[in-house]
């Protein structure tokens, strides 16, 4: 029997241990979400603004799969199954050497998402898995990469316009180039310096790049504070001036929030909804530091408020059982708990011994064999 995930454990001991070390690890070590290290102000120096590509062009994330319409018969060959859990990866930075716990390298990213590939799963968006517009090839498992606090091993272009070496995005876009099916999209939560970059055209140029190649570009507060700490109001305005941030930079206002440290304001609707200075927002998802998949967005027990994301890592100390490589191993090893895709973004298709678990206002549309 596979360890519970319910909404209660958010506040339990394992995410709490989550929040504990990304705390320590971001705030007292060089190059954090608050204090970028030398190397980042080397880098960004030397960031070019977009160029026309002379290079071969790279996969895009524009080719969906082809529509099918899910058949209870369809839905039981495909073994799908759309209340099943989702993992949603959490990763901060890559450095070819890790100095914190929470860094992985680019060679361990890649092997990651080799490894995810492989095994069939496929990318979506954090926006596109809160707002349940999962569409993804029949059989296949959805999985959402998340990268915290805009760093600038995250992204950036070199002088052909096309991103930089072992940068997340060019790991994401090569493994995609590999294995066909693998769609080149992650989410980035930024905070007011995206990537490293202090210049606001350059800013610009890099979430317009982004986004334009279909990559999600969100909401991670201004400076990276822990919200719980401080007054709601406080909070409120953390999450606005970057709301705002991202619409001088050229960007709709954003559909989730990642808090900073898994940290929930001391009221929690006020992550999720408020208005700060005449500037209201209002998100699909919230997403926490994590430490277990997440329920489907479909499920009764969903709470986009408080949305579970896994740590990318190996299994040691703490991540012994809570980490990527855990959970990923327990999703291959517990088949019938995974959400598997039925093709089919119109309809959710479930054994009928799950249709209960489906929220009530998804009803109609659930397909159940």
């Amino acid at each position: 029997m596979r360890p519970s995930v319910t909404p209660t454990r958010v506040i339990g001991a394992a995410n709490a241990a989550v929040v504990v070390i990304a705390l320590v690890a971001l705030m007292l070590i060089p190059g954090g979400a608050e204090a970028p290290s030398a190397p980042v102000k080397a880098i960004q120096s030397a960031q070019p603004p977009v160029a026309p590509s002379t290079q071969a062009p790279q996969p895009t994330a524009t080719t969906q799969p082809p529509a099918v319409v899910a058949t209870p018969e369809f839905a039981k060959q495909v073994k799908a199954n759309e209340a099943g859990l989702v993992p949603v990866l959490m990763y901060h930075r890559l450095l070819k050497k890790r100095v914190a716990s929470i860094d992985r390298t680019p060679g361990q990213l890649r092997k990651e998402l080799e490894k995810l590939a492989k095994k069939g799963y496929v990318p979506i968006t954090a926006a596109e898995f809160a707002a349940g517009k999962i569409n993804v090839p029949a059989g296949k498992f959805p999985v959402v990469l998340t990268f915290d606090d805009g760093h600038w091993s995250h992204f950036g272009l070199d002088d052909s316009g096309q991103p930089k070496k072992n940068t997340a995005v060019a790991i994401i876009q090569e493994v995609a180039a590999k294995y066909p099916g693998f769609r080149p999209v992650a989410t980035f939560w930024i905070n007011h310096e995206p990537f490293g970059l202090e210049d606001k055209d350059r800013q610009k140029a890099a979430v317009q790049w982004l986004v334009q190649h279909g990559f999600e570009v969100a909401n991670h507060t201004w400076s990276h504070p822990d919200l719980r700490a401080m007054k709601t109001a406080k909070a409120r305005e953390q999450i606005v001036r970057l709301e705002r941030l991202l619409k001088k930079l050229g960007l709709p206002p954003a559909t989730t929030l990642a808090l900073p440290y898994g940290s929930m304001p001391r009221k929690k609707k006020a992550a999720r909804e408020g208005s700060w200075d005449g500037t209201r927002y209002d998100y699909d998802g919230v997403f926490l530091a994590g430490a277990e998949p997440s329920v489907s967005p479909f499920s009764e027990d969903f709470d986009r408020g408080a949305i579970q994301r896994i740590q990318s890592n190996g299994r040691k100390g703490e991540c012994r059982k809570w980490c990527s490589e855990y959970w990923l191993g327990w999703l291959d090893k517990h088949p019938g708990e995974r959400y598997v895709a039925d093709g089919d973004p119109d309809h959710i298709s479930v054994p009928s011994k799950l249709r209960d678990n489906i929220a009530k206002k998804r009803r109609d549309q659930v397909n159940a064999y």
